[in-house]
This record gives structure tokens, C-alpha cells and sequence, in this order.
């Protein structure tokens, strides 16, 4: 209940440190022991709320939008019968494809002693220069861009704003950056369990908030942009592609990198690319 009751914030647009505590109540991660490896690998992650399916079994509604979800069967009129259902499953139907364009902030001062201060270096400028003007050359009429409201996910965010004249920005805090869920294999220099309980939740919180179907009353395909960071983004496509997110530290990502992927409306989702700086002159191109 209390996650649902967080969500339903979340959904609402919460944001700031009282989201993060209100969220820290829910616990994304699983806890390690010695000796239990081949045990935990079967476990599905806590975010779930049930089993996960079997190995290469796309789970239909990852979203919660599948329309047979969504009709009350029991209020199903035995008279009119198929048609009734037919009808009431189409009102819940997604008729649109969502564009997902996850960019990944420029190079930035990491010796910054405190969050403000951790701004776009000379470098980095130049590379959100490049990925505005590589996403404006795409010719697509982006629908908004949704940013992480940490400083150089917004001075990226002002850079590539530039380069896409009217389209509307919205920032947020619960794309800021964080530790998604402990990582597997696992990582000795990494974050203690108190993080990932904290983060894990405000970042699942993000996935399902912004990555999900099509509203069914949308009628034309949407071309969204979210600028926020490295480990948000790789633990969003391992949720999309339903790959297991304890994997999200295999992936890296570039600065000022995108990747794109695509919501059909009856739910599946590609992964058209990931971390494509190939826009990029090679002397360009950071990782941290």
C-alpha cells in the first residue's frame, strides 16, 4: 500500500527531498549473503510483486496498461456478451507509438565539493552542442523535454533547448542521479544497501511514472526526450527490455550520448540505440 500510496505522488509530479524520503520507505534492492548466489539469481527483484516470468517470456502487461487488465469482468453484461467486452477492451486500447529519447548529461567538474558547483566543463558544452544539433537534424517533432534537476543534467538541458525552439521542458527530482538497485555481478567499491533502499524506489518510481504505453487518448505518436544520467538510464532499459536489472552496470554510456527506444502501442518495446555518440568526432567523446 505504501508504494502504491508513493507512486501515486509520484505520478502527481512530487518532487524534491520529500519525495526521496517518502520513497526511501520502499526497498528496490536485495540483500546479499555469502553462499546463496545460485538462490538469489531465481529471486525475482522486490519492485515486481510477484514472480517473474521464465527466461524469454515478454510479460504483456510490464506497464499495468494491458487492456484486459483494465475492464472489471465482473461487471460484464452476460446479454451483450463478446460485443460488450470487444467494445470496452477498445476504449482502453493504446493507439499511438511512444519515442523514448534518454540522453545522457555532458561532461562534467566531478571535483565540485557540492552539487551546484559540478557544472559543464568547456568540453562538455560542445558535446550538448553536438546532440542538439544531432537531434534537431532528426526532423521529428519532439513533444517535450523532461530533464533531471541536477546541474548538469539542466545546463545540458539549456544547451540542447537551443537547438529545439519551442518545445516545452519540465524538470523533475526523480530523474536525478542514483544507485537503481545493486548490481550483479557485484562491485566491491559500490554503495551500501541504505542507498540502494533510498534511490532504488525514486528511480523505479521514474521508470513507471515515464516509460509505460501510449494513453489511450492519444492519438498520434509522441517523440519524448529525458535528459538525466548514466545509471538511471541503464537501469531503464534493462526495465524496458524485461532484461534483469541487477545488470544495469554492464552497460556504459557516454556523455551526452542517446539512446532511443520504442513503445508500440500494444505494449512491446525496441531499442533502436544505445549510447550512439557516433555524431560525435572521436577527440569529443567522454565517459566521465
Amino acid at each position: 500500500m505504501a508504494f502504491r500510496q508513493a507512486l501515486q505522488l509520484a505520478a502527481c509530479g512530487l518532487a524534491g527531498g520529500s519525495a526521496a524520503v517518502l520513497f526511501s520507505a520502499v526497498a528496490v534492492g536485495k540483500p546479499r549473503g555469502g553462499g546463496d548466489a545460485d538462490a538469489r539469481a531465481t529471486e525475482p527483484p522486490t519492485w515486481t510483486g510477484a514472480s517473474r516470468p521464465g527466461p524469454g517470456v515478454w510479460d504483456s502487461n510490464w506497464d499495468r496498461r494491458e487492456p484486459l487488465s483494465l475492464v472489471n469482468l465482473k461487471k460484464r453484461n452476460v446479454e451483450s456478451g463478446e460485443e460488450e467486452l470487444a467494445s470496452r477492451l477498445d476504449h482502453y486500447k493504446a493507439k499511438a507509438t511512444r519515442h523514448i529519447f534518454l540522453i545522457r548529461h555532458s561532461q562534467y567538474h566531478v571535483d565540485g565539493s557540492l552539487e551546484k558547483d559540478r557544472t559543464l566543463t568547456p568540453l562538455g558544452r560542445e558535446q550538448a552542442e553536438l546532440t542538439g544539433l544531432r537531434l534537431a537534424s532528426l526532423g521529428l517533432k519532439f513533444n517535450k523535454i523532461v530533464h533531471s534537476s541536477m546541474t548538469r543534467a539542466v545546463e545540458t538541458t539549456d544547451i540542447i533547448s537551443k537547438h529545439l525552439p519551442g518545445v516545452s521542458r519540465v524538470s523533475t527530482d526523480l530523474l536525478r542521479e542514483g544507485a537503481p538497485i545493486e548490481p550483479d555481478p557485484p562491485v566491491s567499491h559500490w554503495k551500501p544497501e541504505a542507498v540502494y533502499y533510498e534511490d532504488g524506489a525514486r528511480i523505479e518510481a521514474a521508470f513507471r511514472n515515464y516509460i509505460h504505453r501510449a494513453d489511450a487518448k492519444q492519438e498520434e505518436d509522441s517523440y519524448e526526450i529525458f535528459i538525466c544520467h548514466a545509471n538511471v538510464i541503464r537501469y531503464i532499459v534493462c526495465r524496458a527490455l524485461q532484461f534483469p536489472p541487477e545488470g544495469w552496470l554492464r552497460l556504459s554510456l557516454n556523455n551526452g550520448s542517446i539512446t532511443h527506444l520504442v513503445i508500440r502501442p500494444n505494449g512491446r518495446v525496441a531499442l533502436r540505440t544505445l549510447g550512439d555518440t557516433g555524431f560525435m568526432p572521436p577527440d569529443k567523446i567522454t565517459r566521465s
